[in-house]
């Protein structure tokens, strides 16, 4: 039970004290097909013949100057980006488990839930900043369509970050892929620990929920 390895619609950064707009992106080639673990649930397919699905774009970042942590998922589901918040599926675990590690729990109104996060010095965000999807499962992600997040941006206002931690597998793919070369080549880049845990997400049932809550406990709590 080893989850732990070495190591946005939006174009505003919801980062304390940032009024100034900021797109929050920048390309990277892809490459291959890689698995999924985020989501909700993925509706039946549709005639590929007719179908093209629309460019969907994931939310700015919650972070303050005083991060330690940073939480990426891949790409919102479809419940999520219908309600323009994170983890808005009711079956996604990520609400309660913050509930119990940061006090951050799913019946707080949304923006207290963030505060709590903010207050806990952990940040919030997702690896992919757009791409093109069928449904919301990261498996119908269309690789060719990958943008990811400007990291490089990030850290820098955010230099306080010592640890980043994925849910799932795909954010972590995502981010060793198409993010962490470009930014091991910047001489400001410094080591920081990535983890990888297991995913909120009702489609990785692999695992009981004592068990998840436990490996992201562990990982968040020595650090908070």
């Amino acid at each position: 039970m080893k989850f732990l390895s070495e190591r946005l619609t939006s174009q505003a950064s919801l980062s304390e004290g940032d009024g100034a707009k900021r797109r929050w992106e920048f390309t990277s080639p892809l490459e291959g097909e890689r698995p999924g673990e985020r989501g909700e649930t993925s509706p039946p397919q549709a005639d590929k013949k007719n179908s093209n699905p629309p460019r969907i774009f994931s939310f700015p970042p919650v972070a303050d100057r005083h991060a330690r942590i940073l939480i990426l998922g891949s790409m919102p589901g479809l419940a999520s980006l219908s309600a323009a918040r994170y983890y808005a599926h009711p079956r996604n675990l990520f609400w309660p488990f913050m509930g119990e590690i940061a006090g951050a729990a799913p019946d707080l109104p949304y923006p207290a839930r963030l505060e709590r996060l903010r207050a806990a010095n952990i940040a919030l965000w997702d690896v992919l900043h757009s791409c093109t999807r069928e449904g919301s499962l990261d498996t119908r992600i269309d690789a060719k369509s990958i943008r990811v997040n400007d990291f490089a941006a990030f850290f820098t206002e955010h230099p306080g970050i010592e640890t980043i931690c994925f849910n799932g597998r795909m954010a972590e793919n995502c981010f060793r892929r198409h993010a962490l070369p470009a930014l091991l080549a910047l001489p400001s880049w410094r080591e920081r620990r990535l983890l990888r845990l297991p995913s909120t997400s009702p489609a990785h049932a692999g695992m009981s929920r004592a068990q998840k809550l436990e490996i992201w406990r562990k990982a968040l709590v020595l650090e908070v």
